[in-house]
């Protein structure tokens, strides 16, 4: 039986999967190696890069019109800018792509004689590449996967070798390269560990001819994908879950095939296939891999520690728009690369629900943590009657704690400016972990946050609305009107029957002046407001 896969490159006889080169435009990409183009391909990372250009590179072969070979050339950033020991790595991995591809043995046998000699190696994968292309009348094609692994002078040395044999192709260097890595060849920023300086940039590959992105999953996709375990076991997925899973991956293909995985292998009851897979289900497997912090979501949270992540994610955190901010554009380009966040007409967003969760998670797990020591238990919070959160109880200790400890506190965050937001969503998670969920919005250049607390209890489950916003001076009657049509907003749109406003004051007011509660009523809810 095959499994949804979350580890490597897809193998087909025993992990569901989409028909990888349908994910690309081939007759696009198939022009670009005619017409002897050299050409990027960039993704996020796990969204099937490699497994497209292997397809790519058997099709090629199948043809008989060329000589094709993929070769991941990552083993090469273990040298860092030692060139002469990360070539040796570089040519031991063509060695071995072109036996795999081509049981050509060519290229292993050059290089054994090349690093057998002394001399100078620092041209040694140009001069392989052209001796290479010169054995056969097929014109030879050459992916490197994992490229901007490497960093500095290595990886330097290697997009200038490409660079020189680029006239001599055909028939003295390979017809077309394809480079595919995390980033767009505009952020090779390839910097000298030695002079701690910037060497070069993309202008090292000057000879490129397009940069193609693989997009993520479609909804269409998504369903496909997962009728593919319902035709080999007859489990079927209930249909809500196939927007579910849309709606909090928004196509992300790592997240569509892991949170599959999860249900269908890691979560025993639905190990009998006579049991069909529910929304619930899903929601609770997104809420163990984001806990658990699997490999993927440590990785991509780990970024955030980057100054250049930071500028763009900061002001989305605020519900301000990134592009006023400090991000220049390049730092828009790698963030965006590196798949923490989706460009739409509105502007910069987190790029998908479950990333929305991943950020704020990440950035308050120390004071998450810490807050259990100082804060009651979760039952504390809970009417012993119908098992639903008191959320105004548990609010109004927040606003006590907030007035107590929030300069200590704020000043543990690496994003301080989203303080007051980022202590609240630790307690708030520290609080919910007991039994329910949050969701995360951010109001993009309306300076807001929005959470949705659900939460399960024996007669159905409780749905409440908790809006942020922050005033960077005296907060005005104009600014709460604003968030109390905001909240009522969010309440319709979510159906909550539950929703507080609250307001963060960042003045030198004392805090008598700026704690408060109240309530107002808008459009007939009753919304709870919260001074701080």
């Amino acid at each position: 039986m095959r499994f949804f896969n979350t580890e490597g490159p897809i193998q087909h006889d025993i992990h569901y999967a989409l028909p990888p080169l349908e994910r690309i435009n081939l007759r696009q990409v198939l022009t670009l190696i005619e017409s002897r183009r050299y050409f990027l391909l960039h993704a996020p990372r796990q969204t099937g890069k490699t497994t497209v250009l292997r397809a790519l590179a058997s099709h090629l072969n199948q043809t008989g019109r060329y000589r094709a070979v993929c070769t991941n050339i990552e083993a090469g950033q273990a040298h860092r800018e030692d060139v002469p020991a990360a070539t040796r790595a570089i040519l031991r991995a063509i060695g071995s792509s072109a036996i795999t591809y081509l049981k050509d043995r060519f290229p292993t046998e050059r290089a054994r004689e090349m690093l057998g000699a002394e001399g100078d190696l620092s041209g040694a994968i140009g001069e392989i590449l052209a001796d290479w292309s010169g054995q056969d009348v097929r014109p030879l094609v050459v992916f490197l996967d994992e490229v901007d692994a490497l960093i500095g002078d290595t990886l330097l040395s290697l997009l200038r070798q490409l660079r020189a044999g680029y006239p001599d192709r055909p028939e003295r260097f390979p017809q077309s390269v394809a480079l595919c890595g995390v980033r767009d060849i505009q952020d090779y920023r390839i910097h000298s560990a030695r002079e701690n300086a910037v060497i070069a940039g993309g202008s090292a590959f000057n000879i490129k001819a397009e940069s193609l992105r693989l997009g993520d999953f479609t909804a269409v996709d998504i369903r496909t994908l997962y009728m593919q375990h319902t035709a080999e076991t007859g489990q079927v997925f209930e249909e809500p879950v196939f927007d579910r899973v849309w709606e909090l991956t928004q196509g992300q293909p790592w997240l569509v095939n892991a949170l599959a995985h999860e249900v269908t292998s890691r979560m025993p009851e639905f190990a009998d296939p006579a049991h069909p897979i529910t929304m619930d289900a899903i929601d609770e497997a997104k809420e163990r891999l984001i806990v658990r912090k699997v490999t993927h979501i440590d990785q991509l949270a780990d970024k955030l520690r980057e100054e250049r992540v930071r500028r763009v994610v900061q002001p989305i955190l605020d519900g301000a728009d990134a592009s006023q901010g400090a991000a220049s554009t390049d730092d828009m380009s790698y963030t965006i690369d590196l798949g923490l966040v989706r460009k739409t007409r509105a502007g910069l967003h987190i790029a998908n629900p479950i990333y929305r969760e991943v950020i704020p998670r990440y950035l308050t797990e120390a004071a998450t943590t810490n807050l259990s020591s100082v804060l009651p238990a979760t039952a504390w919070y809970v009417d012993p009657a119908s098992g639903q959160l008191d959320i105004e109880k548990l609010l109004e200790n927040f606003q006590q704690f907030f007035r107590e400890n929030s300069e200590h506190w704020e000043g543990r965050f690496d994003y301080q400016e989203s303080g007051p937001q980022l202590l609240l969503q630790a307690f708030l998670q520290r609080i919910i972990n007991g039994g329910g969920y949050i969701e995360r919005e951010y109001g993009l250049g309306r300076m807001r946050t929005d959470l949705l607390i659900r939460w399960k209890h024996p007669a159905g489950e409780q749905r409440a609305v908790i809006e942020v916003k922050v005033s960077r001076g005296v907060t005005t009657e104009k600014l709460l009107n604003q968030g109390l049509t905001q909240t009522a907003e969010y309440l319709d749109r979510v159906g909550a029957a539950e929703g507080h406003l609250i307001m963060f004051e960042r003045s030198s007011r004392t805090w008598d002046e700026k704690v408060y509660r109240d309530s107002r009523e808008v459009n007939g809810r009753i919304i709870g407001v919260w001074g701080m």
